[in-house]
């Protein structure tokens, strides 16, 4: 499991979120997403209010969201040392997740979770990250997994993400 370390916490608030992909035939780590029902890879990505990426983790598609965001906040923590709020879905909820948080970050879990009603509505602060995950589905090489090695695709997921700055500055 590899992670990059971005830019430097400007920011008290972070969104977290996963991402599972699937995998090509050449590519040697793999596992099986059993909820979405996709052999391959997942990527857990912390970005800021505004979309631009934090921290990546990279890790097999078995490994759960909670666990994956746990090890990206632990490889991370003098990147996250200012942030004081973190932003994740329903996926997320869970006590020992917030104590996870809590005792590595010193910031508290905001959970947004559906309407009970069933009824759509757009949750502007949890779309910013599924907006940056679409940012990477722009780049041809990352709609599937096609790299051998965990730390070659983070560098693809780095390069987009670095292509996509270079753009808007």
């Amino acid at each position: 499991r590899r992670t990059y370390q971005g830019r430097s916490a400007l920011t008290s608030f972070i969104i977290v979120d996963a991402q599972s992909v699937k995998n090509t035939a050449t590519a040697e780590n793999k596992g099986y997403d059993a909820g979405k029902k996709i052999s391959g890879i997942k990527r857990h990505l912390a970005v800021d209010i505004n979309g631009f990426p934090q921290a990546i983790h990279i890790t097999r598609a078995n490994i759960t969201d909670r666990d994956g965001s746990i090890a990206l906040v632990t490889l991370n923590l003098e990147q996250f040392k200012l942030v004081r709020t973190m932003m994740v879905d329903g996926g997320y909820s869970g006590v020992n997740f917030q104590i996870d948080v809590a005792s590595n970050l010193n910031a508290t879990v905001q959970v947004a979770k559906r309407n009970e009603l069933h009824r759509f509505e757009v949750m502007p602060q949890r779309w910013v990250v599924e907006r940056s995950f679409s940012w990477l589905e722009n780049y041809r090489r990352l709609w599937k997994n096609c790299e051998r090695q965990l730390t070659t695709s983070l560098q693809m997921v780095v390069l987009a993400f670095l292509a996509l700055l270079l753009k808007r500055f």
